[in-house]
């Protein structure tokens, strides 16, 4: 099978490309911006028609894109969110038509839940900034494309390698930067539901190999809604940090407008079967021995 990664670069990207390279007689090139990749493209300018001429020298079978922005200008991160998954969608129709398309999506899309509501994917997105707002037009197009495609709606990805954007990432270099200080973060009080980047790999991985159609979207998440604050108390315990965390920082208007998130996974565990395997207390445990360079990071997958 020949699989084609876009956005392996990245936090996510990075255990994906791991998990696909063992899949069996699978032959993985990569996309994006560096000199390195098999195919070098930037989706935020790139065309439909050269992008197709390229899929088609490839011919993959698989495509999986990772590539997104959870920051920036509105015009950005519609670039990468919104703009790319069409233009890729449209360059797959023409050159690749049969190949499988898993594009990674994200729980931001939902927009505000009920507290204790599991969101299901046939609730209403109602996205409440332009992350949401952009991811939700990338997973539109990749629905109403024609190709065999799915949308996986992330959830809250944590583990090893976290970037220093996402507050888990953050507060672990922060931590290590200050083992006896005072680490100040915003308000630790939302609910969010955690998966692991190496359950998401797997996911991807399930969706990648899996007979058939697939549901156009699907969560991926850990199952279950946690306080914020269990980060900054795992982070502690892994640390073993005898500073003081205060939450007298700004904090993010998301945060603010999204108290709850947990997704509904029984569709993912139906249609891949799929399930999260790793526990946030590892996840977290094993993002603090690679940031602190333990070597002793777990590998459990």
């Amino acid at each position: 099978m020949k699989i084609l990664l876009l956005g392996g670069d990245g936090f996510l990207g990075r255990h994906i490309a791991d998990a696909l390279r063992d899949v069996p007689a699978a032959e993985l090139a990569t996309a994006g911006r560096r000199p390195s990749h098999h195919l070098r493209v930037d989706l935020t300018n790139a065309q439909v028609e050269p992008l197709a001429d390229d899929l088609a020298r490839l011919a993959p079978d698989l495509v999986v894109n990772c590539a997104g922005a959870v920051a920036g200008s509105a015009r950005h991160q519609s670039e990468v969110n919104a703009r790319g998954p069409a233009v890729l969608v449209e360059a797959l129709e023409r050159a690749c038509p049969k190949a499988r398309l898993v594009h990674l999506g994200s729980g931001g899309e939902y927009g505000p839940a009920d507290h204790g509501k599991p969101l299901k994917e046939s609730d209403l997105p109602r996205p409440t900034g332009i992350y949401g707002a952009t991811k939700l037009a990338g997973t539109f197009a990749v629905a109403d494309s024609a190709l065999d495609a799915v949308s996986l709606r992330v959830f809250n990805p944590v583990g090893p390698g976290a970037s220093a954007a996402s507050l888990p990432g953050k507060l672990a270099a922060e931590m290590a930067a200050r083992p006896g200080g005072t680490v100040t973060v915003g308000d630790l009080s939302a609910f969010r539901d955690f998966v692991d980047a190496r359950d998401l790999a797997a996911a991807v991985v399930a969706a990648a190999t899996v007979e058939g159609p697939l549901p156009r979207i699907l969560n991926i998440s850990g199952g279950r809604a946690q306080p914020v604050r269990a980060i900054a108390e795992g982070l502690v315990a892994a640390a073993g940090f005898t500073g003081t965390i205060e939450e007298s920082g700004a904090g993010s208007d998301r945060s603010a407008s999204v108290s709850w998130h947990q997704g509904d996974i029984s569709a993912a565990e139906q249609a891949l079967d799929w399930r999260p395997r790793i526990t946030l207390e590892q996840s977290l445990r094993d993002l603090w021995a690679g940031v602190s360079g333990d070597p002793q990071v777990a590998g459990t997958r």
